[in-house]
């Protein structure tokens, strides 16, 4: 059982471990921090610690370092995140109420995200596989190119460029936007690309003369791509920079890290098992991420909404020696106003 004073002690064992990477010894504690009490009955609640495989000692090094187990006792036992400035608060609504739209804000958010904590930054994109067909719009770029805009309800804008084999008439391409979104708007992206692929909208030997019908299936094709390209969850990646910047905090090399945190479908799984706790953050220590190659690594995550309801996350990747405290304090806030953001949207 850990009394109350050695988890102090933890505590500021992991924090001077964060700040400085040196080992912590006894005396420093004393030294540092108001315990009020001797370097020995210092040294004896560390050795509960190490009997509790909270704290190791390194090769090198008389002083302790926190274990994976360590550093989940102190997350779990974190009273209070520590609070982001009012600069840091005023960056990111600046900075994200500057996006024009959905790919925009969250190619933001990844940036602001590694910007604040120093980490890989990762967001998903809302549900796509539950997104529904919002509208369908076909916009003409000259006479034989268009624009197709498929816009979901998450808030989603997937465009596409067609190049036409020949012009195709006004009347032809109002009337087939008008079948598009009679026959697709509110259907799940599943239900689109199964109507679609049946042919109720291919058949389209009414629009237009023959000469015209090669283009029209086109179009339909290439919405059948973009309808097929939402319904696979993925995320966006920024900060991978800062992973090597803290390359001497893994062991050997940090190749594998970065090759595994390439795998989306492995981080997107991890995402799915990571349980919320009562800051409403999802934390997932060192070896727990063992079996998705990330035995080094800590992910820190949050949960977003966007206008649709579809729910999401976003968070940070980095070694398990970070600001946990600060990290999630940022991770929390960009996902609320996020939400926010998207929800006015």
């Amino acid at each position: 059982m850990v009394s109350d004073r050695s988890l102090e002690v933890l505590r500021v064992i992991v924090q001077d471990y964060v700040a400085s990477r040196e080992p912590v010894g006894s005396k420093s504690i004393v030294d540092r921090h108001s315990f009020g009490v001797s370097a020995a009955t210092i040294r004896n609640d560390m050795a509960l610690l190490e009997e509790e495989e909270l704290i190791a000692a390194p090769h090198t090094s008389s002083g302790r370092i926190p274990t994976d187990k360590g550093y989940r006792l102190f997350v779990d036992h974190l009273a209070d995140l520590r609070p982001l400035s009012a600069a840091q608060r005023q960056a990111i609504e600046t900075f994200l109420g500057q996006s024009a739209d959905l790919d925009e804000v969250l190619a933001r958010s990844v940036r602001l995200l590694s910007q604040l904590t120093h980490q890989v930054a990762l967001v998903q994109y809302p549900s796509l596989s539950r997104a529904k067909v919002r509208h369908i719009e076909l916009v003409p770029l000259s006479e034989t190119r268009l624009l197709s805009v498929l816009i979901t309800d998450a808030g989603r804008v997937e465009q596409r460029v067609v190049d036409l084999p020949r012009p195709l008439a006004e009347t032809v391409l109002v009337e087939l936007r008008a079948r598009l979104n009679a026959a697709l708007v509110g259907l799940g992206m599943s239900e689109a690309a199964g109507s679609l692929t049946a042919g109720t909208l291919t058949a389209a030997a009414d629009l237009g003369s023959f000469d015209q019908q090669e283009a029209v299936e086109l179009i339909i094709g290439t919405l059948r791509d973009q309808v097929g390209a939402n319904r696979q969850d993925r995320l966006v990646m920024a900060g991978a920079a800062n992973l090597v910047r803290t390359e001497e905090d893994f062991t050997g090399s940090i190749y594998p890290v970065l090759e595994a945190i390439e795998e989306q479908v492995v981080l997107l799984r991890l995402f799915g098992e990571m349980a919320t706790d009562q800051h409403g953050v999802s934390v997932s220590i060192g070896r727990e991420n063992a079996p998705f190659g990330l035995a080094e690594t800590s992910v820190l995550t949050s949960g977003y909404s966007s206008q649709g309801g579809n729910l999401a996350r976003l968070g940070v990747l980095g070694p398990t020696r970070m600001d946990y405290s600060n990290n999630m304090a940022a991770v929390r806030a960009v996902a609320r106003y996020l939400s926010r953001l998207l929800g006015e949207n």
